[in-house]
């Protein structure tokens, strides 16, 4: 009798869990689903709407290195494999842009897949300038509103630097993102 009520208790938090992941989505808290998914994927590591959910909420909050796992686990349907290529060519664009800004790889002659996702769209633009001089920071204008414009730099850190991306709307920082 013990065992079973230790069984729906667990499936009641799990079931908790999804649906608490879901509603905290749906209102735009990407940070928390994202952490509450990380601190939980132990055990929810064979559901892959589960996955795809934290791994959505990670990417929306910029924790593009927690999609590595999401990347080797989402395998067993149409739209999990969608997914996990999705998110293979964000982290590939990140390593690869990174690499570049710090070591001076020319990305010119690569030819990639690209995403909507905001990092996509940097890499594009960054790999389109083709081999030349390093710069402070590197400014680039939105192809379908010219409003929109994007800020490329490096912030030095203690032991790594940081890879900036700033979006500004006329002129207006509208967010930044932060990544290693």
């Amino acid at each position: 009798m013990k065992l079973l009520l230790v069984l729906l208790m667990s499936v009641s938090l799990y079931a908790n869990t999804k649906q608490k992941m879901f509603t905290l989505y749906q209102n735009n808290k990407y940070e928390d689903v994202c952490n509450i998914g990380y601190n939980n994927f132990s055990s929810n590591n064979k559901d892959e709407e589960y996955i795809s959910l934290y791994a959505f909420a990670c990417l929306k909050s910029d924790y593009i290195d927690r999609l590595s796992t999401p990347v080797a686990m989402l395998k067993f349907s149409k739209e999990a494999r969608s997914n996990s290529a999705y998110f293979s060519v964000i982290l590939m664009q990140k390593k690869m842009l990174y690499h570049a800004l710090v070591d001076g790889y020319n990305l010119e002659k690569l030819e990639l897949p690209t995403t909507d996702y905001i990092l996509s769209k940097v890499f594009d633009f960054y790999s389109k300038i083709g081999k030349h001089e390093s710069r402070l920071f590197y400014l680039f204008e939105d192809q379908n509103d010219s409003k929109l414009t994007y800020k490329l730099y490096l912030s030095k850190g203690n032991k790594v630097d940081k890879m900036v991306i700033e979006e500004f709307y006329d002129s207006v920082i509208i967010k930044k993102h932060i990544y290693w």
